[in-house]
Formats: C-alpha cells, structure tokens, sequence
C-alpha cells in the first residue's frame, strides 16, 4: 500500500533540494514592472495648504485650471520642481494642477527653464521611478514638452541620461494589452512603448552631437532617428 509522501520545497543549490521527495522552488520573479508606490509629495502638501498660485474655475462645459499671477513672474528655482514633483500624483485635482502647471510654465518660461534643470532630474526619475502606467505617460510627454522649451535645454539633459533613461530601457519594448486595446491606448498617447520612442527619438534630436551615443550607451536596442 503506497503512501502519500509529503514534499518538502527548497530553494535551488542547496542541500536541502537534493534530498528525495524535494520540489525545488523557481526564483521569485523580478518585479521590474511592478507598480512602486510613492511617498506623499510636497506638491500636495503645498496644495492643502493653499499655497499654489493657481486655482480651478468651474464652468459648465469643462472646469480648468486658472493661475492667480502671470506666470512669466514666477520664481522657476522654486515652482517648476515643485510642479514636477506632482507628476507622481493620480488623484484629482492633485494630478490635474500639477501637469497642467508644469505644462503651463514650460509654455512661457523661455531662459528660466535651462537653469532649473539640474533641480528637475530627481522628481522625474522619481515619477518614473513609480513604474505607474498613468504616471510614466504623464512624464513622458511632460519630457519631450521640456527638451522643446528653450534653447539648449535638450543638451541639458544629456549628462543626466544615466539617472533618467534606465526605465526607458525597462519599458522601451512594451505594449498595453493587444488588438483593439493597442489601437485604443495609441489614440489617446497612452502606450508606454511607444512614447518612450518618441522621447528618445526627440532626445536625439535635441540633444546635440552626444545625445546618441549616451542614449545608446543606457538602451542598446535604440536606432538612430537622424540615420537617412
């Protein structure tokens, strides 16, 4: 009469997975794509406190965002990181005020824009850096406005690439769900994969003479857009 032998599970190269009746466990998996959550973020707190210096107008067609000052007399070193640390939020009217301000001093800022960038690199990478689909989206497109905003802002960038483009090559080849759903995500800019193309393609183009070979240097795969 045969007996139920229970089987014991152990972790690969060990002593214990060469025992009889032993199931050796596969690793866990990596979770590159996993959803990181993010700490509350200073925006938000500056926003509870009445500190933005910007409202929403309720209309009966569409509320929009409204600034309560000319946005060309803003201090840039204080506000613009402090917009795009809001870029990691998805709750309304948190992430609403803060993509259509970050959007909206990008719009006016001309020469302020260039010498704010080295405080912009940490809430970028730290939005992409959540790994949320809605978020990595958001700062995306909020990046190919940025390299367009101002003389030389592109090259800028380059020497921060190391901190910026890993993700990029996470997610450079990926697609949200197929058929109809590509079709769908593609209308509305949605698809990770293919904005992280365009945000690089607009790196290169923006970039100067070493924009190339520093994005080559973080995502192998990437072919130049400026090769006829």
């Amino acid at each position: 009469m045969w007996r139920n032998k229970k089987e014991l599970k152990a972790q690969g190269f060990t002593m214990k997975a060469k025992m009889k009746n032993t199931v050796v466990e596969g690793p866990q998996a990596a979770g590159a794509f996993r959803e990181r959550p993010s700490k509350p973020t200073t925006f938000r707190s500056f926003y509870e406190r009445g500190e933005l210096p910007l409202a929403l107008q309720h209309r009966p067609a569409r509320n929009r965002v409204v600034w309560k000052v000319e946005i060309e007399k803003l201090d840039y070193h204080h506000y613009l990181p402090l917009f795009f640390d809001g870029l990691c939020e998805t709750v309304h009217p948190y992430e609403l005020f803060a993509r259509q301000g970050v959007h909206d001093m990008l719009e006016h800022g001309g020469p302020k824009i260039l010498p704010v960038i080295p405080q912009l690199i940490v809430p970028i990478r730290t939005a992409l850096n959540t790994r949320n689909r809605q978020v990595m989206a958001t700062t995306l497109k909020v990046l190919q406005h940025l390299v367009m905003s101002g003389d030389k802002v592109g090259e800028a960038l380059v020497p921060y690439y190391r901190q910026i483009l890993p993700i990029f090559n996470i997610f450079k080849n990926m697609n949200i769900n197929s058929g109809d759903g590509i079709e769908y995500s593609q209308r509305k800019r949605e698809n990770i994969g293919d904005l992280i193309q365009e945000t690089l393609e607009m790196f290169e183009r923006y970039g100067g003479k070493d924009a190339f070979i520093n994005i080559k240097y973080m995502v192998p795969t990437y072919q130049s857009c400026m090769i006829s």
